[in-house]
Protein backbone atom coordinates (compact mmCIF):
# COMPACT_ATOMS: atom_id res chain seq x y z
CA UNK A 1 0.00 0.00 0.00
CA UNK A 2 1.35 3.33 -0.97
CA UNK A 3 0.96 6.06 1.93
CA UNK A 4 -0.50 9.02 0.52
CA UNK A 5 0.68 12.09 1.89
CA UNK A 6 -1.10 13.74 4.98
CA UNK A 7 -0.73 17.52 4.31
CA UNK A 8 -4.09 18.86 3.03
CA UNK A 9 -5.62 15.67 2.60
CA UNK A 10 -9.48 14.86 3.29
CA UNK A 11 -8.50 12.82 6.64
CA UNK A 12 -7.03 15.06 8.13
CA UNK A 13 -8.91 18.19 7.22
CA UNK A 14 -11.74 15.79 8.75
CA UNK A 15 -9.17 15.23 12.08
CA UNK A 16 -8.83 19.00 11.66
CA UNK A 17 -12.50 19.38 11.76
CA UNK A 18 -13.62 17.43 14.62
CA UNK A 19 -11.01 18.66 16.93
CA UNK A 20 -12.33 21.75 16.69
CA UNK A 21 -15.71 19.93 16.77
CA UNK A 22 -14.80 18.45 20.55
CA UNK A 23 -12.90 21.48 21.71
CA UNK A 24 -16.17 23.66 21.31
CA UNK A 25 -18.10 20.68 22.66
CA UNK A 26 -16.20 20.45 25.73
CA UNK A 27 -16.19 24.22 26.10
CA UNK A 28 -19.66 24.26 26.30
CA UNK A 29 -19.72 21.13 29.28
CA UNK A 30 -17.35 23.15 31.52
CA UNK A 31 -18.00 26.31 31.26
CA UNK A 32 -21.36 25.95 33.48
CA UNK A 33 -18.48 25.30 36.04
CA UNK A 34 -16.92 28.14 35.99
CA UNK A 35 -20.30 30.55 35.66
CA UNK A 36 -22.19 29.08 38.39
CA UNK A 37 -19.81 30.62 40.77
CA UNK A 38 -21.19 34.13 39.40
CA UNK A 39 -24.46 33.28 39.06
CA UNK A 40 -25.32 32.23 42.79
CA UNK A 41 -25.60 34.63 45.52
CA UNK A 42 -22.42 34.76 47.31
CA UNK A 43 -24.10 33.92 51.18
CA UNK A 44 -26.04 30.79 49.85
CA UNK A 45 -22.62 29.07 48.06
CA UNK A 46 -20.56 29.32 51.37
CA UNK A 47 -20.05 25.51 52.39
CA UNK A 48 -21.07 24.45 55.67
CA UNK A 49 -18.23 22.07 56.13
CA UNK A 50 -15.00 23.18 58.28
CA UNK A 51 -12.13 24.26 56.35
CA UNK A 52 -9.21 22.15 57.34
CA UNK A 53 -6.55 23.86 59.51
CA UNK A 54 -3.58 21.09 58.52
CA UNK A 55 -2.19 23.89 56.14
CA UNK A 56 -1.51 27.77 56.24
CA UNK A 57 -3.52 30.16 54.50
CA UNK A 58 -1.98 30.78 51.24
CA UNK A 59 -4.22 33.56 49.17
CA UNK A 60 -3.50 36.63 49.57
CA UNK A 61 -5.89 38.43 46.94
CA UNK A 62 -6.31 41.71 46.08
CA UNK A 63 -10.09 42.48 45.19
CA UNK A 64 -10.17 44.15 42.00
CA UNK A 65 -13.41 45.80 41.31
CA UNK A 66 -15.27 43.22 39.06
CA UNK A 67 -18.50 43.40 36.86
CA UNK A 68 -21.67 42.42 38.70
CA UNK A 69 -24.10 43.15 36.48
CA UNK A 70 -25.24 39.63 36.15
CA UNK A 71 -28.54 38.05 37.75
CA UNK A 72 -27.72 36.76 40.83
CA UNK A 73 -29.85 32.86 42.22
CA UNK A 74 -30.22 32.11 45.87
CA UNK A 75 -29.45 28.08 44.47
CA UNK A 76 -28.13 26.06 47.48
CA UNK A 77 -25.33 23.67 47.25
CA UNK A 78 -27.46 20.40 46.70
CA UNK A 79 -29.52 21.92 44.04
CA UNK A 80 -25.81 23.45 42.27
CA UNK A 81 -24.73 19.79 42.61
CA UNK A 82 -28.27 18.88 40.90
CA UNK A 83 -27.70 21.23 37.86
CA UNK A 84 -23.96 20.08 37.56
CA UNK A 85 -24.92 16.26 37.57
CA UNK A 86 -28.19 16.88 35.44
CA UNK A 87 -25.89 17.02 32.22
CA UNK A 88 -24.79 13.21 32.88
CA UNK A 89 -27.99 12.15 32.82
CA UNK A 90 -28.84 13.23 29.06
CA UNK A 91 -25.34 11.88 28.14
CA UNK A 92 -26.00 8.53 29.08
CA UNK A 93 -29.44 7.91 27.92
CA UNK A 94 -27.73 8.76 23.95
CA UNK A 95 -24.80 6.76 23.97
CA UNK A 96 -25.80 3.14 22.38
CA UNK A 97 -28.63 4.82 20.19
CA UNK A 98 -25.85 6.96 19.02
CA UNK A 99 -23.51 4.42 17.80
CA UNK A 100 -26.78 2.46 16.41
CA UNK A 101 -28.00 5.71 14.43
CA UNK A 102 -24.24 6.15 13.52
CA UNK A 103 -24.39 2.78 11.58
CA UNK A 104 -27.70 3.74 10.12
CA UNK A 105 -27.96 7.23 8.96
CA UNK A 106 -23.86 8.06 8.84
CA UNK A 107 -21.70 9.95 11.69
CA UNK A 108 -21.44 13.25 9.83
CA UNK A 109 -25.77 14.67 10.32
CA UNK A 110 -25.47 13.00 13.61
CA UNK A 111 -22.26 14.47 14.85
CA UNK A 112 -22.93 17.81 12.84
CA UNK A 113 -26.55 18.11 14.82
CA UNK A 114 -25.41 17.14 18.30
CA UNK A 115 -23.18 19.96 18.47
CA UNK A 116 -25.55 22.11 16.85
CA UNK A 117 -28.26 21.16 19.40
CA UNK A 118 -26.07 21.66 22.54
CA UNK A 119 -24.59 25.32 21.35
CA UNK A 120 -28.80 26.03 20.89
CA UNK A 121 -29.29 25.09 24.18
CA UNK A 122 -26.24 26.85 25.65
CA UNK A 123 -27.52 30.19 23.64
CA UNK A 124 -30.67 29.48 26.24
CA UNK A 125 -29.22 28.80 29.20
CA UNK A 126 -29.90 32.18 30.15
CA UNK A 127 -32.77 32.35 29.76
CA UNK A 128 -33.68 29.25 31.51
CA UNK A 129 -31.85 30.59 34.48
CA UNK A 130 -34.20 32.98 34.59
CA UNK A 131 -37.20 30.74 34.13
CA UNK A 132 -36.03 28.55 36.78
CA UNK A 133 -34.15 26.14 37.99
CA UNK A 134 -35.89 23.37 36.88
CA UNK A 135 -35.66 24.69 33.27
CA UNK A 136 -32.02 25.33 33.80
CA UNK A 137 -31.77 21.34 34.95
CA UNK A 138 -33.99 20.12 31.69
CA UNK A 139 -31.33 22.45 29.33
CA UNK A 140 -28.23 20.97 31.12
CA UNK A 141 -30.02 17.34 30.67
CA UNK A 142 -30.99 17.86 26.99
CA UNK A 143 -27.17 19.29 26.45
CA UNK A 144 -25.82 16.06 27.43
CA UNK A 145 -28.53 14.06 24.93
CA UNK A 146 -26.81 16.45 22.88
CA UNK A 147 -23.63 15.61 23.16
CA UNK A 148 -24.31 12.25 24.16
CA UNK A 149 -23.76 11.02 20.45
CA UNK A 150 -20.93 12.75 19.48
CA UNK A 151 -18.14 9.97 20.49
CA UNK A 152 -19.92 7.20 19.15
CA UNK A 153 -20.83 9.19 15.24
CA UNK A 154 -17.49 10.12 15.66
CA UNK A 155 -16.08 6.11 16.20
CA UNK A 156 -17.91 5.44 13.49
CA UNK A 157 -17.09 7.93 11.01
CA UNK A 158 -13.63 7.01 11.48
CA UNK A 159 -14.47 3.29 10.51
CA UNK A 160 -14.72 4.40 7.25
CA UNK A 161 -11.83 6.96 7.34
CA UNK A 162 -9.04 5.93 9.08
CA UNK A 163 -6.84 3.45 7.91
CA UNK A 164 -5.93 0.89 10.16
CA UNK A 165 -1.68 2.14 10.85
CA UNK A 166 -3.04 5.90 11.26
CA UNK A 167 -5.89 5.45 13.73
CA UNK A 168 -3.45 6.47 16.65
CA UNK A 169 -2.47 9.27 14.79
CA UNK A 170 -6.21 10.77 13.31
CA UNK A 171 -8.18 9.72 16.31
CA UNK A 172 -5.69 11.29 18.81
CA UNK A 173 -5.77 14.61 17.13
CA UNK A 174 -9.59 14.81 16.45
CA UNK A 175 -10.12 13.66 20.32
CA UNK A 176 -7.66 15.89 21.70
CA UNK A 177 -9.48 18.61 21.01
CA UNK A 178 -11.38 17.71 24.34
CA UNK A 179 -9.09 18.39 26.51
CA UNK A 180 -7.56 21.71 24.65
CA UNK A 181 -11.26 22.84 24.92
CA UNK A 182 -10.98 22.36 28.70
CA UNK A 183 -7.87 24.09 29.11
CA UNK A 184 -9.05 27.13 26.74
CA UNK A 185 -12.54 27.04 28.80
CA UNK A 186 -11.82 27.55 31.99
CA UNK A 187 -9.33 30.36 32.51
CA UNK A 188 -11.35 32.23 29.62
CA UNK A 189 -14.96 31.67 31.22
CA UNK A 190 -13.11 32.86 34.07
CA UNK A 191 -12.12 36.25 32.59
CA UNK A 192 -15.55 36.74 30.91
CA UNK A 193 -17.38 36.29 34.24
CA UNK A 194 -14.71 38.67 35.30
CA UNK A 195 -14.46 41.75 32.98
CA UNK A 196 -18.02 41.09 31.42
CA UNK A 197 -21.01 39.26 32.88
CA UNK A 198 -21.86 35.57 32.96
CA UNK A 199 -24.24 35.17 30.29
CA UNK A 200 -21.77 36.23 27.66
CA UNK A 201 -19.92 33.06 28.70
CA UNK A 202 -22.82 30.93 27.19
CA UNK A 203 -23.35 33.15 24.05
CA UNK A 204 -20.62 33.12 22.93
CA UNK A 205 -19.74 29.50 23.07
CA UNK A 206 -22.69 29.17 21.89
CA UNK A 207 -22.21 31.25 19.15
CA UNK A 208 -18.94 29.33 18.10
CA UNK A 209 -20.83 26.09 17.74
CA UNK A 210 -23.70 27.45 15.73
CA UNK A 211 -20.41 28.56 13.31
CA UNK A 212 -18.84 25.02 13.04
CA UNK A 213 -21.87 23.24 12.52
CA UNK A 214 -21.85 25.50 9.03
CA UNK A 215 -18.06 24.27 8.54
CA UNK A 216 -18.98 20.93 9.26
CA UNK A 217 -22.07 20.01 6.54
CA UNK A 218 -20.07 22.09 4.02
CA UNK A 219 -16.84 20.38 4.28
CA UNK A 220 -16.99 16.68 5.87
CA UNK A 221 -18.91 13.46 4.14
CA UNK A 222 -19.49 10.53 5.62
CA UNK A 223 -17.37 8.06 3.75
CA UNK A 224 -14.37 8.76 1.27
CA UNK A 225 -16.55 7.33 -1.53
CA UNK A 226 -18.63 10.69 -1.08
CA UNK A 227 -16.05 13.02 -0.53
CA UNK A 228 -16.74 15.70 -3.14
CA UNK A 229 -12.78 17.16 -3.16
CA UNK A 230 -10.59 13.88 -2.31
CA UNK A 231 -8.33 12.69 -4.33
CA UNK A 232 -8.60 9.62 -6.28
CA UNK A 233 -5.18 7.98 -4.75
CA UNK A 234 -6.16 9.01 -1.50
CA UNK A 235 -9.73 7.42 -1.96
CA UNK A 236 -8.30 4.11 -3.23
CA UNK A 237 -5.53 4.59 -0.36
CA UNK A 238 -8.21 4.46 2.58
CA UNK A 239 -10.93 1.88 0.69
CA UNK A 240 -7.75 -0.75 -0.06
CA UNK A 241 -6.37 -0.43 3.61
CA UNK A 242 -10.03 -1.08 5.08
CA UNK A 243 -11.04 -3.77 2.66
CA UNK A 244 -10.74 -7.14 4.56
CA UNK A 245 -12.08 -5.19 8.12
CA UNK A 246 -15.77 -3.89 7.12
CA UNK A 247 -18.70 -5.77 7.56
CA UNK A 248 -21.42 -5.54 4.61
CA UNK A 249 -24.02 -7.29 7.00
CA UNK A 250 -27.01 -4.80 7.57
CA UNK A 251 -28.17 -6.23 10.66
CA UNK A 252 -26.28 -5.79 14.35
CA UNK A 253 -25.05 -9.08 16.06
CA UNK A 254 -26.02 -8.07 19.47
CA UNK A 255 -25.20 -10.93 20.87
CA UNK A 256 -21.80 -11.53 20.14
CA UNK A 257 -21.07 -8.44 20.84
CA UNK A 258 -22.05 -8.51 24.41
CA UNK A 259 -20.59 -12.00 24.96
CA UNK A 260 -17.21 -10.57 23.42
CA UNK A 261 -14.33 -10.25 26.26
CA UNK A 262 -12.27 -7.93 24.25
CA UNK A 263 -15.36 -5.28 24.58
CA UNK A 264 -15.60 -6.03 28.07
CA UNK A 265 -11.90 -5.71 28.54
CA UNK A 266 -12.35 -2.07 26.94
CA UNK A 267 -15.42 -1.69 29.36
CA UNK A 268 -13.37 -2.00 32.37
CA UNK A 269 -10.90 -0.31 31.56
CA UNK A 270 -12.95 2.95 30.06
CA UNK A 271 -14.65 2.69 33.14
CA UNK A 272 -11.65 2.91 35.59
CA UNK A 273 -10.22 5.37 34.10
CA UNK A 274 -12.97 7.85 33.84
CA UNK A 275 -13.71 7.29 38.00
CA UNK A 276 -10.35 8.98 38.58
CA UNK A 277 -10.68 11.55 35.67
CA UNK A 278 -14.20 12.96 37.02
CA UNK A 279 -13.08 12.76 40.59
CA UNK A 280 -9.93 14.98 39.54
CA UNK A 281 -12.31 16.91 37.36
CA UNK A 282 -15.06 17.69 39.83
CA UNK A 283 -13.17 17.69 43.06
CA UNK A 284 -9.99 18.90 42.82
CA UNK A 285 -10.95 22.76 43.17
CA UNK A 286 -12.41 21.40 46.49
CA UNK A 287 -9.48 19.75 47.71
CA UNK A 288 -7.19 22.50 46.91
CA UNK A 289 -9.59 24.97 48.23
CA UNK A 290 -10.06 22.75 51.62
CA UNK A 291 -7.08 20.96 52.22
CA UNK A 292 -4.58 23.04 50.32
CA UNK A 293 -6.45 26.34 51.17
CA UNK A 294 -5.81 27.71 48.03
CA UNK A 295 -8.00 29.09 45.66
CA UNK A 296 -7.74 27.07 42.48
CA UNK A 297 -10.78 29.82 41.29
CA UNK A 298 -8.46 32.54 41.44
CA UNK A 299 -6.28 30.88 39.34
CA UNK A 300 -7.41 29.41 36.27
CA UNK A 301 -4.05 28.64 34.62
CA UNK A 302 -3.33 25.84 37.42
CA UNK A 303 -6.61 24.07 37.19
CA UNK A 304 -6.18 23.82 33.30
CA UNK A 305 -2.27 23.08 33.65
CA UNK A 306 -3.35 19.01 34.02
CA UNK A 307 -5.13 19.00 30.91
CA UNK A 308 -3.13 20.90 29.02
CA UNK A 309 -0.50 18.44 29.71
CA UNK A 310 -2.95 15.67 28.84
CA UNK A 311 -3.46 17.21 25.33
CA UNK A 312 0.11 17.39 24.66
CA UNK A 313 0.52 13.65 25.53
CA UNK A 314 -2.24 12.45 23.30
CA UNK A 315 -1.11 13.88 20.20
CA UNK A 316 2.14 12.76 21.19
CA UNK A 317 1.35 9.50 22.13
CA UNK A 318 -1.15 8.77 19.03
CA UNK A 319 2.27 9.93 16.55
CA UNK A 320 4.59 7.47 18.94
CA UNK A 321 1.52 4.36 18.59
CA UNK A 322 1.47 4.42 14.97
CA UNK A 323 5.52 4.38 14.82
CA UNK A 324 5.73 1.53 17.30
CA UNK A 325 3.12 -0.47 14.79
CA UNK A 326 4.60 0.66 11.60
CA UNK A 327 8.68 0.74 12.16
CA UNK A 328 8.83 -1.39 15.25
CA UNK A 329 6.54 -4.01 13.91
CA UNK A 330 4.77 -4.01 17.34
CA UNK A 331 1.50 -5.78 17.04
CA UNK A 332 -1.51 -3.78 18.21
CA UNK A 333 -2.60 -5.53 21.13
CA UNK A 334 0.85 -5.43 22.57
CA UNK A 335 0.75 -0.88 21.90
CA UNK A 336 -2.92 -0.38 22.75
CA UNK A 337 -2.02 -2.84 26.26
CA UNK A 338 1.45 -1.30 27.18
CA UNK A 339 0.23 2.03 26.30
CA UNK A 340 -3.26 1.15 28.77
CA UNK A 341 -1.22 0.09 31.62
CA UNK A 342 1.18 3.28 31.26
CA UNK A 343 -1.81 5.57 31.40
CA UNK A 344 -3.60 3.90 33.95
CA UNK A 345 -1.02 2.67 36.30
CA UNK A 346 1.31 6.04 36.29
CA UNK A 347 -1.99 8.11 37.09
CA UNK A 348 -2.74 5.59 39.91
CA UNK A 349 0.94 6.41 41.47
CA UNK A 350 1.31 10.04 41.67
CA UNK A 351 -2.97 10.54 42.79
CA UNK A 352 -2.01 7.97 46.11
CA UNK A 353 1.37 10.77 46.03
CA UNK A 354 -0.24 13.58 45.57
CA UNK A 355 -2.46 12.56 49.36
CA UNK A 356 1.05 12.09 50.94
CA UNK A 357 3.04 15.34 50.29
CA UNK A 358 1.47 17.90 53.05
CA UNK A 359 1.63 20.80 52.15
CA UNK A 360 3.54 21.43 49.46
CA UNK A 361 1.34 23.06 47.51
CA UNK A 362 3.50 23.31 43.89
CA UNK A 363 4.38 19.61 44.63
CA UNK A 364 0.52 18.73 44.55
CA UNK A 365 0.31 20.78 41.25
CA UNK A 366 2.68 18.89 39.92
CA UNK A 367 1.58 15.60 40.95
CA UNK A 368 -2.06 15.97 39.49
CA UNK A 369 -0.68 17.39 36.52
CA UNK A 370 1.87 14.40 35.85
CA UNK A 371 -0.88 11.85 37.18
CA UNK A 372 -3.61 13.57 34.59
CA UNK A 373 -0.84 13.95 31.53
CA UNK A 374 -0.37 9.87 31.99
CA UNK A 375 -3.77 9.32 31.66
CA UNK A 376 -3.13 11.03 27.76
CA UNK A 377 -1.38 7.54 26.91
CA UNK A 378 -4.76 5.92 27.26
CA UNK A 379 -6.45 7.64 23.78
CA UNK A 380 -3.75 4.83 21.91
CA UNK A 381 -4.54 2.30 24.53
CA UNK A 382 -8.23 1.20 25.17
CA UNK A 383 -9.88 3.99 23.49
CA UNK A 384 -9.09 3.25 19.98
CA UNK A 385 -9.59 -0.40 20.69
CA UNK A 386 -13.12 -0.21 19.36
CA UNK A 387 -11.59 0.02 16.15
CA UNK A 388 -9.17 -2.66 16.20
CA UNK A 389 -11.63 -5.05 17.26
CA UNK A 390 -14.53 -4.16 15.24
CA UNK A 391 -14.06 -1.17 12.77
CA UNK A 392 -17.76 -1.91 11.47
CA UNK A 393 -19.37 -1.74 14.37
CA UNK A 394 -17.19 0.81 16.16
CA UNK A 395 -19.86 3.37 17.00
CA UNK A 396 -21.92 1.10 18.64
CA UNK A 397 -19.34 -0.40 20.93
CA UNK A 398 -17.95 3.52 21.91
CA UNK A 399 -21.61 3.74 23.00
CA UNK A 400 -21.76 1.05 25.35
CA UNK A 401 -18.35 1.58 27.09
CA UNK A 402 -19.23 5.06 26.82
CA UNK A 403 -22.57 4.36 28.90
CA UNK A 404 -20.64 2.46 32.01
CA UNK A 405 -18.06 4.86 32.09
CA UNK A 406 -20.73 7.60 32.36
CA UNK A 407 -21.60 6.02 35.66
CA UNK A 408 -18.34 7.34 37.40
CA UNK A 409 -19.50 10.99 36.51
CA UNK A 410 -22.74 10.27 38.28
CA UNK A 411 -21.67 8.48 41.43
CA UNK A 412 -17.76 9.44 41.54
CA UNK A 413 -17.50 12.91 43.32
CA UNK A 414 -21.06 11.97 45.08
CA UNK A 415 -19.30 9.09 46.93
CA UNK A 416 -16.02 11.44 47.34
CA UNK A 417 -18.13 14.14 49.27
CA UNK A 418 -20.05 11.44 51.39
CA UNK A 419 -16.36 10.73 51.93
CA UNK A 420 -14.90 13.88 52.69
CA UNK A 421 -17.52 15.47 55.54
CA UNK A 422 -14.74 16.45 57.67
CA UNK A 423 -12.17 17.30 55.11
CA UNK A 424 -9.23 16.01 57.23
CA UNK A 425 -6.40 14.81 54.85
CA UNK A 426 -6.73 11.25 55.79
CA UNK A 427 -10.29 11.24 54.28
CA UNK A 428 -9.09 12.68 51.12
CA UNK A 429 -6.36 10.11 51.22
CA UNK A 430 -9.15 7.22 51.15
CA UNK A 431 -10.44 9.09 48.40
CA UNK A 432 -7.67 8.73 46.21
CA UNK A 433 -6.38 5.35 47.15
CA UNK A 434 -10.29 4.35 45.81
CA UNK A 435 -9.98 5.68 42.71
CA UNK A 436 -5.89 4.20 42.27
CA UNK A 437 -6.67 0.87 42.95
CA UNK A 438 -9.71 1.22 40.55
CA UNK A 439 -7.25 2.16 37.67
CA UNK A 440 -5.36 -0.72 39.02
CA UNK A 441 -8.03 -3.04 38.35
CA UNK A 442 -8.66 -1.64 35.10
CA UNK A 443 -5.44 -1.71 33.53
CA UNK A 444 -4.76 -5.19 35.04
CA UNK A 445 -8.09 -6.75 33.73
CA UNK A 446 -7.47 -4.76 30.05
CA UNK A 447 -3.81 -6.21 29.77
CA UNK A 448 -5.59 -9.87 30.47
CA UNK A 449 -8.44 -10.00 27.80
CA UNK A 450 -7.76 -7.10 25.48
CA UNK A 451 -7.45 -8.06 21.46
CA UNK A 452 -5.97 -6.56 18.72
CA UNK A 453 -7.56 -8.19 16.31
CA UNK A 454 -10.66 -7.71 14.04
CA UNK A 455 -13.66 -10.58 15.68
CA UNK A 456 -15.23 -13.17 14.05
CA UNK A 457 -18.44 -11.44 14.96
CA UNK A 458 -17.25 -8.22 12.87
CA UNK A 459 -16.54 -9.11 9.55
CA UNK A 460 -19.37 -10.81 7.18
CA UNK A 461 -18.75 -14.32 6.59
CA UNK A 462 -15.12 -14.68 5.31
CA UNK A 463 -12.10 -15.97 7.11
CA UNK A 464 -9.44 -13.55 7.58
CA UNK A 465 -5.65 -13.82 7.75
CA UNK A 466 -4.53 -12.71 10.71
CA UNK A 467 -2.06 -9.68 10.52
Amino acid sequence: LVSVPACCSARYNLALLAFFGFFLLYALRVNLSVALVDMVEPNTSLAKNMTSNVCPEHSSTINLPRNTTGQKYSWDADTQGWILGSFFYGYIITQIPGGYLASKIGGKLLLGFGIFGTSVFTLLTPLAANLGVGYLIAVRALEGLGEGVTFPAMHSMWSSWAPPLERSKLLSISYAGAQLGTVVSLPLSGLICYYMNWVYVFYIFGALGVLWFFFWMWLVSDTPETHRSISHAEREYILSSLKDQLSTQKSVPWRPILESLPLWAIVVAHFSYNWTFYTLLTLLPTYMKEILRFDAQENGFLSALPYFGCWLCIILSGQIADSLREKQNLSTVCVRKCFTLIGMIGPAMFLVAAGFIGCNYALAVAFVTISTTLGGFCTSGYSINHLDIAPSYAGILLGITNSFATIPGMVGPVIAKSLTHNNTVGEWQTVFYIAASINLFGAIFFALFASGEVQDWAVSGYHLHRN
